[in-house]
């Protein structure tokens, strides 16, 4: 078989105000005409430094210093920029991982997808505007003729992410580099997203390297694995091989690690207490939350959900991107004035709260019930250290005195399992997993009774996620703690929730206990999200499954301990 993309022992150095540090060290693989190699490993494994390589777009202190790339036979590492632009979207098609990052802000979506046919010479504006539109649909984005002219900041995380996907397709090139192309989408969404590129290669014959920390997504989609660890490469070969049959201890660690449906998990049961403590500590009832909008109908994005949650226990609300499940959690956690319905947090009516956002009531409440954000990265202060974020609710609240608060900073870091020395540094010194670690510190300084977990580790590699739920679940347990966790991975709801909420569209569809829920769906929208997880199977769509490991005995035994691998964020 013909080769499409060659590394050859290649090697890749950042330079820092220490030293010089090497992120690759001697990686080879290959991507075939029609194939999909997919290079796993967790954050800080040099994944997307070996992407960035082999486009020419490493960032300024990094540098290719040995090794070759080659795409069909001719080395990339010696095209001038003015060459590699031309190679560039015609050829290879970048997916990004951060939309957020990726669009510019002050162009359309439309023009941020037809930036790449004018690079390459579209001058015919109507039959730009109509591959445009065809490209967005392609990708399951709504209403496309009204989509494209509107900005990054008019749609849902999921939405540019998929407006990067088409831009990255409009000219079909050979090869595709997937930069974690679906770690924010909801399950739904990703299973479409991942067809729309298998249709993609089975029409062109491109070839694709999928960068992922996803082992169920490698495992079903891709024809060959790369396993990658600080830097070099731990095991290769076609997937079936490596994923049922790993040689490498680190291979068989992330297997463990990986969240899945079949995976049955030993959870402390939930308490039976009587009296006044056997009531819930969440009550929601009929919630309805509305948008005004200009000159048009309100957007109704929540409407008619009830539930509840005992204390001690985890509530997940599962849906796809835009069923209402962050404005839910929102509501929950006093971010938001319901237009409807009520909820409550012990004895407090948190209905009540949105119209006396700074009263006295609304200051203790705050103390109660705490929010993670499922960016750790956005919601912390960039020019803060460690220390200073984690003490900032003690200070607002006026909580002891300087020295008390260092204490109590100093335990609160040594429960979440961070070292003394991360009090000094600063957000993007760590990593992904360091961040949401800094993130639950945060939230816990205060002893809250209930915890919303926005997303809190949909974005973190199956190592570091299954990390940061053994500790959530060591803290409840310790500290008698209610999490609602909202989430689009339902691998992971069936590992930490005791009950949980699907809706869709804003609506509660269905609502019970997991195992009910899962094990006998009763609606079709619960059905799909449970067909679409990867690692099971769907109609029509040739799926790899995970390994019988998985779901054995294997996954009783807890991985080896994984050393804390160099980042890129933590490099100047």
């Amino acid at each position: 078989m013909s080769t499409l993309l060659s590394v050859q022992d290649l090697r890749v150095d950042y330079t820092a105000s220490g030293g010089t540090v090497r992120a690759v060290d001697g990686v080879s693989l290959e991507v075939h005409p029609g194939q999909v190699t997919a290079l796993v490993g967790e954050s800080g494994s040099g994944k997307s430094s070996v992407a960035q390589a082999v486009i020419g777009l490493l960032a300024g202190n990094g540098a290719v210093t040995g090794g070759r790339v080659e795409l069909r036979g001719r080395d990339l590492l010696e095209l001038s920029q003015r060459e590699l632009r031309a190679v560039r979207g015609r050829r290879i098609g970048l997916v990004p991982q951060d939309p957020g990052n990726s669009l510019n802000p002050v162009a359309t979506v439309g023009a941020s997808v037809a930036e790449g046919l004018r690079i390459h010479g579209s001058r015919d504006r109507r039959a730009e505007r109509a591959r445009v539109l065809d490209l967005l649909e392609r990708v399951g984005i709504d209403d496309p003729a009204r989509r494209a002219g509107q900005y990054p900041h008019e749609l849902s995380g999921g939405m540019r992410q998929r407006v990067l996907i088409a831009a990255a397709i409009a000219l079909e090139p050979e090869l595709i580099i997937a930069d974690e192309p679906t770690s924010a989408l909801d399950v739904t969404v990703q299973a479409r997203v991942l067809d729309l590129l298998d249709d993609l290669r089975a029409d062109t014959g491109s070839g694709m390297l999928l960068i992922t920390h996803d082992l169920a997504v490698a495992a079903e989609r891709a024809d060959a694995v790369v396993v990658m660890r600080r830097g070099t490469v731990q095991e290769a070969g076609p997937t079936e091989e490596v994923l049922t049959r790993p040689r490498a201890e680190y291979t068989r660690a992330l297997l463990a690690d990986a969240p899945s449906l079949t995976r049955v998990v030993e959870r402390v049961p939930a308490p039976t207490a009587e009296g006044p403590a056997a009531r819930p500590l969440v009550q929601v009832d009929g919630l309805r939350r509305e948008f005004r909008r200009r000159r048009a109908q309100p957007f109704v994005a929540v409407d008619d959900v009830s539930f509840s949650v005992a204390r001690g226990t985890t509530h997940a609300i599962v849906g796809e991107s835009g069923s209402g499940k962050t404005t839910t959690g929102r509501v929950l956690a006093g971010f938001g004035q319901p237009t409807a319905g009520s909820v409550r947090v012990g004895d407090v009516d948190v209905t009540a709260l949105g119209s006396r956002p700074t009263s006295r009531a609304a200051r203790a409440f705050r103390r109660t019930t705490q929010l993670v954000h499922q960016n750790p990265y956005a919601s912390l202060d960039p020019r803060s250290s460690v220390g200073a974020i984690v003490a900032e609710p003690l200070r607002n609240f006026r909580i002891g005195d300087a020295a008390e608060r260092r204490d109590r900073v100093a335990h609160q870091l040594e429960v979440v399992g961070l070292p003394a020395d991360v009090v000094t540094r600063r957000p993007r010194e760590l990593s992904g997993g360091q961040r949401q670690r800094v993130a639950i510190a945060r939230a816990l300084v205060l002893e809250p009774e209930l915890v919303v977990l926005d997303e809190a580790v949909s974005a973190l590699d199956v190592s570091v996620q299954a990390q940061v739920l053994r500790l959530l679940s060591r803290l409840q347990a310790d500290l008698g703690l209610t999490y609602v966790f909202i989430t689009h991975d339902l691998a992971v709801v069936r590992q930490v929730a005791d009950t949980v909420s699907v809706l869709q569209r804003g609506r509660q569809v269905e609502s019970g206990r997991v195992q009910d829920v899962f094990g006998d769906p009763q609606h079709a929208c619960t059905r799909e999200l449970l067909a679409a997880v990867p690692g099971t199977t769907r109609p029509g769509t040739v799926r790899r499954r995970l390994p019988a490991q998985q779901a054995g005995a294997q996954e009783a035994v807890s991985p080896p301990p994984v050393p804390r691998p160099l980042t890129q964020e933590a490099r100047p």
